[in-house]
């Protein structure tokens, strides 16, 4: 008798490990934030052929089922209901996973360079207080770890994790200030997956193959591999977005371009690339909105201002994308890093607020330049997204630049009239072009009244 138990006992053993457990990527954890009023997308894995059942806490009545193909391999949506929580969603096949403390709200992507990867341990402008009050359950963080891949990877190394003080210090703080405006203001959760790694190129972040096979962005692709971060095509995109594609997200905020200034010609048009490869694989044309790179000190041969034209060109040309203007938020133009990341996040937040939520926040774009009249001799600018007017923080306005068509730039006279600026020059006889703060490290003296910097441009193409 004994002989027969221990052999039933083996043979349950090993029928029982038979079944694969269920898995899932590690996006779907406890305490996520999944995209409210959405149907959003589930995947994992368990044994071929098995049907997977799924049900939500919100929704206890209607069971999803998918079954896995050869490869073990489901994907299915759920339908989500509005922002609220915690609610649980139960996932049932030969075993059972259950993810708790799941919250249904706003999902944002935050990446980029080291701007955006910085946390608050960096020292920031009243950094230490923002983190000691950074208890805030409505608030989920996604910190994807930094690891590069050569091939599109399944999962990445992270969890969902509560805004606390500590795990607050662990992440973007731009991200975090753009998450708590957003929580704030719409009083729903909010959950952010940054990912993001300081020094890289735009390049690392888009499939490989979208670089290949444009010939413009191969032969000016990036070709600086540094020791302490990747630059090769598509090697962060593998590992750094791909995990978590296509889970459902309402956007994406993304600061970078410093590590492109040499090859700054086709930034616009590598932007373009990044944006249609994201919102391809999410299935959905979501708003992107990006920071302008600061004022810094690169030296003499510093290319920075085309950075920030390009960054302006897919602005104007990319739908449903947006740029904030952060070029008065500089403490010091020898650090690429300003310290001032709570007005990145407000602004982003306002941009975010206004064109994807519809409220009212009043300005939240700069002013920019918008035409020029030559008139007896002196250039009167006009400008766009001027709400009430304009203001000086001098004087007179003393950061503009005149040429003639010979090309030679001089410093401008200026006289503000109502929304419009009147430049001259008594070396300029007869004005051809015009530009302001068009340069690596001229900060901003003109604002809107409402505080938002008027942002660099230049009205020639030499």
């Amino acid at each position: 008798m004994k002989k027969i138990f221990l052999a039933l006992t083996i043979m349950f053993i090993f029928s029982t490990n038979m079944f694969a457990k269920i898995i899932l990527p590690s996006v779907f954890a406890d305490n996520m934030v999944l995209q409210q009023n959405s149907d959003v997308a589930i995947w994992g894995w368990s044994d071929p052929g098995e049907t997977v059942k799924i049900v939500t806490s919100w929704n206890s009545k209607d069971t999803v089922k998918v079954k896995a193909d050869n490869a073990a391999a489901w994907k299915t949506t759920i339908r989500t209901i509005g922002a609220g929580g915690p609610h649980s969603i139960q996932i049932i096949g030969n075993n059972g996973v259950t993810l708790n403390n799941v919250m249904l709200g706003e999902v944002w992507v935050c990446s980029g360079q080291s701007n955006m990867e910085m946390s608050v341990n960096w020292k920031l402008i009243n950094g230490e207080e923002e983190a000691a009050k950074a208890n805030n359950p409505n608030i989920r963080i996604f910190h994807v770890q930094k690891i590069g891949a050569d091939y599109p990877q399944q999962t990445c190394n992270a969890t969902w994790t509560l805004c606390t003080p500590e795990t607050m210090r662990a992440t973007s703080a731009a991200g975090y200030f753009f998450a708590r405006e957003l929580q704030q203001k719409l009083n729903v959760p909010v959950g952010i997956i940054v990912s993001a790694w300081g020094g890289t190129p735009a390049e690392v972040w888009i499939e490989k193959s979208r670089i290949e096979n444009n010939p413009e962005l191969y032969k000016n692709k990036h070709t600086d591999d540094s020791q302490w971060w990747p630059g090769s095509p598509g090697k962060l995109y593998n590992s750094m977005i791909a995990p978590f594609v296509p889970y459902g997200i309402a956007g994406a905020i993304w600061y970078q371009g410093e590590s492109n200034c040499e090859n700054y010609p086709v930034y616009s048009q590598l932007m373009k690339t990044l944006i249609e490869n994201w919102r391809a694989d999410f299935k959905k044309d979501f708003p992107f909105y990006l920071v302008q790179i600061a004022p810094f000190d690169y030296g003499e041969k510093g290319t920075s201002q085309y950075i920030r034209e390009q960054e302006e060109i897919v602005a104007k040309a990319v739908p449903n994308t947006g740029m904030v203007v952060i070029t008065d938020l500089v403490d010091n133009i020898k650090d690429i890093h300003p310290k001032d990341k709570l007005n990145v996040g407000k602004r982003l937040a306002n941009y975010a607020l206004t064109e994807t939520y519809k409220q009212n926040v009043g300005a939240y774009k700069s002013p920019s330049y918008q035409s020029m009249q030559v008139e007896k001799g002196k250039v009167r600018l006009t400008f766009s997204d001027v709400l009430t007017g304009l203001k000086c923080t001098a004087k007179t306005p003393e950061r503009f630049l005149i040429a003639g068509d010979d090309q030679k730039f001089v410093p401008a006279t200026a006289k503000m009239d109502g929304n419009t600026i009147v430049l001259s020059s008594k070396l300029v006889k007869v004005p051809f072009a015009v530009r302001f703060c068009f340069d690596n490290t001229t900060m901003p003296d003109v604002f809107s009244t409402e505080g938002l910097p008027l942002a660099p441009f230049r009205t020639d193409e030499w």
